[in-house]
């Protein structure tokens, strides 16, 4: 993993910059599955099973450079945005510069830093978009960096329901030296972080929100989904049920930390209380700890959930007896628990958070994969990461001032068209 670190110097610029605010307002713009048709990574020859084994393999390859990132320890002094191999499940649209340059970066809740690769460019991975030159900018503003460049620039990003936002002199990383491998479609990465540095942060309009509509059926079923900003993400309310869970502060500011307190299946509660901890170089968790606050991280960016292994033995344990079929091994060996008639009957799984508890169908637990029916959840001791799976056709609000995240059950689709 390649990371673009920022020095005690570049750091009090930005404090400097950022004590510039934009107003408070609201706008929604496209968030595209980079598996869709609308997506630049599109394959048409890929088949339904290759996108999900492709999605499962970046759920593992993600959640090792999360735990990576969570364990590195950060000097307060530094900014680090890590570039993660071909990672991120969502894209969107945004144009830095005037006259403004398009760019498609990875939407990423556990980013902070938006950046993208700039001219010159000494060590660059190959994208196929032109590189972004600041020289042809004339709102680019360089605040002096080492391995990449921290700069002021004006975004302007597209809106869906409105005319397109423009703001001017936001922070952002310029990439002079990010080689590895990388999808050579995406040109960078568009931070939707906790931190002071992230796009949400530094629009000053406190919260966003996101819907989520199914990826893995049919093609002419999949829709281009709504990221709301601000004022717009107030939607996360109406006749539908609403429900809250505190996001916890931890030290790394960057990551959206909820504490889960239990998982039911059907109506059965798991015997064993939750004893989890986010990941396993949380230096302030014990084993005795139980429900430790802050254990588990939601992410738009992993597809599968990850949980501890006692915890995941516990709830294949409860669905192997609530399931009326003979469990079949999955042959990639990817997934734990499989079954091999597609038409069971699968329980809802509810998982029960601080002062919110989201009762999800099986679509939103299980997937297809070929004759195959697999819970989409796995073990690890690693990282707890609550993924992008489990969030469809969930209007999920994310509430950076009041440090609150809710749901909303809802069909996604009727929101997003």
């Amino acid at each position: 993993m390649v990371s673009i670190s920022f020095s005690l110097l570049c750091t009090l610029c930005l404090v400097v910059a950022f004590l510039i605010k934009a107003q408070a307002f609201g706008f929604t713009a496209d968030l595209i599955h980079r598996d869709s048709p609308q997506s630049p990574f599109y394959n048409p020859l890929s088949t339904k099973m290759d996108r999900l084994n492709n999605a499962i393999k970046r759920s593992f390859s993600r959640a090792a450079h999360l735990k990576q990132s969570l364990c590195q320890s950060h000097s307060p002094n530094t900014i680090q945005s890590e570039i993660i191999p071909d990672s991120g499940e969502y894209l969107m649209k945004l144009s830095i510069g005037t006259p403004p340059v398009e760019t498609l970066g990875i939407a990423d809740t556990g980013s902070d830093l938006t950046w993208t690769q700039c001219k010159p460019c000494r060590r660059c991975y190959k994208q196929k978009a032109p590189l972004f030159n600041p020289k042809n900018s004339s709102t680019y503003r360089e605040l002096s960096c080492h391995t990449g460049t921290i700069a002021t620039e004006t975004f302007t990003l597209g809106s869906t329901s409105s005319r397109p936002v423009s703001v001017p002199k936001m922070i952002f990383g310029c990439g002079h030296h990010s080689g590895g491998t990388f999808n050579n479609f995406s040109t960078g990465i568009i931070g939707l972080g906790g931190g002071s540095f992230s796009l949400v942060s530094q629009l000053g309009v406190g919260k966003f929100s996101y819907c989520l509509s199914g990826f893995f059926g049919n093609e002419t079923d999949v829709t281009i989904n709504k990221i709301n900003f601000g004022d717009n993400a107030a939607m996360v309310s109406g006749s539908g049920v609403v429900v809250s869970t505190p996001i916890i502060p931890n030290e790394i500011s960057t990551f959206y930390y909820l504490t889960l307190k239990n998982i039911m299946v059907g109506n059965k509660t798991l015997t064993h209380k939750t004893k989890m901890k986010s990941s396993n170089c949380d230096n302030n968790a014990t084993a005795d700890h139980e429900q430790q606050a802050g254990n588990i991280i939601i992410d738009s960016g992993t597809t599968l959930t990850l949980l501890p292994s006692h915890l995941y033995r516990n709830l294949e344990s409860q669905l192997r007896k609530t399931i009326k079929a003979k469990p079949s091994k999955d042959p990639q060996g990817l997934l734990g628990l499989c079954y091999s008639d597609t038409n069971i009957d699968l329980p809802n799984i509810t998982f029960k958070f601080t002062g919110a508890e989201l009762e999800l169908p099986p679509m939103n637990t299980f997937v297809r994969r070929g004759k195959l029916v697999c819970l989409g959840m796995v073990p690890s001791d690693d990282i707890a990461i609550f993924g992008n799976l489990n969030q469809i056709n969930v209007l999920i609000g994310y509430d950076l001032v009041k440090k609150q995240l809710s749901f909303m059950p809802t069909d996604c689709r009727k929101i997003n068209n």
